[in-house]
């Protein structure tokens, strides 16, 4: 069962991560966005979306940090165990708490607000579902054991085992030690790692690189300037043209 559970699943998980990315990028090119749907509310978005991307990307930071780095490089350069740990955990359950409360907002708005709701695909659901796991388990994982509880330094387990796999020689040993309520948050991450290509999170894999190449994109105002044509109303018709030796008035007819 370690086996299965911190090295074949693990790895599937990554494989289906990597393989569909690919999947979607060649054959799925115009459904690679987010569907934004601003354009039905975009009120209670400036609120929920902020708050939301910033507690991931503080999650994600703090996540490649203490999963990446190991410790002892980060006492080469004076940070001390105890001190990395406090940091963490204080700005990791902040991070924590705003990504629930965003993606709460989000949810919400996406519910009871009529236009979005009707936007709302099975897909975008499950999404929601699975996300909203991996963030509930992943704060109860951290409050559990290194708020309420006596603490629990993950960088001697979780993050050799995590590396790892990476090397291509994962120790399932490593986690059979490893608190429940840590095991379920992994676990779900990588469902969550396999589901993510078929969803719109895959937005979050974009990168602007064409931006600063791109051309100009030209602008033309409307409004009523010197050297502008007078703006007509449409049933008007074109304007008449002037007959052979006749005058024309300042309007052009």
């Amino acid at each position: 069962m370690n086996t299965l559970l911190w090295v074949v699943y693990p790895y599937l998980s990554l494989v289906v991560l990597v393989g569909g990315l690919i999947w979607r990028h060649r054959y799925d090119k115009f459904g690679w966005t987010t569907r934004s749907s601003q354009l039905y509310e975009s009120t209670i978005l400036r609120w929920g979306s902020p708050l939301f991307h910033f507690g991931v990307l503080m999650v994600l930071i703090g996540h490649v940090g203490g999963l990446l780095i190991p410790e002892s490089w980060t006492e080469a350069v004076g940070i001390t165990e105890h001190g990395y740990h406090l940091t963490a955990v204080f700005i990791g359950t902040v991070a924590g708490f705003c990504t629930l409360i965003g993606l709460g907002i989000l949810i919400a708005r996406r519910r009871l607000t009529g236009p979005v709701f009707a936007a709302t695909t099975r897909n975008d659901k499950a999404m929601y579902v699975v996300l909203a796991g991996v963030i509930v388990l992943g704060l109860w994982a951290t409050v559990r054991a290194n708020v309420s509880g006596p603490g629990y330094n993950y960088r001697e387990t979780i993050s050799p085992w995590f590396r790892s796999l990476f090397y291509l020689s994962p120790d399932p040993e490593i986690m059979a030690g490893v608190p429940v309520a840590f095991q379920i948050h992994i676990l779900a991450a990588f469902a969550l790692f396999a589901f993510w290509p078929f969803t719109r999170l895959v937005h979050a894999f974009s990168a602007p690189v064409g931006y600063a190449t791109r051309p100009y994109v030209v602008y033309r105002s409307r409004d009523d300037r010197p050297g502008l044509r007078p703006v007509r109303p449409g049933w008007e018709g074109p304007p008449k043209l002037p007959t052979p030796g006749g005058r024309r008035d300042r309007s052009g007819r």
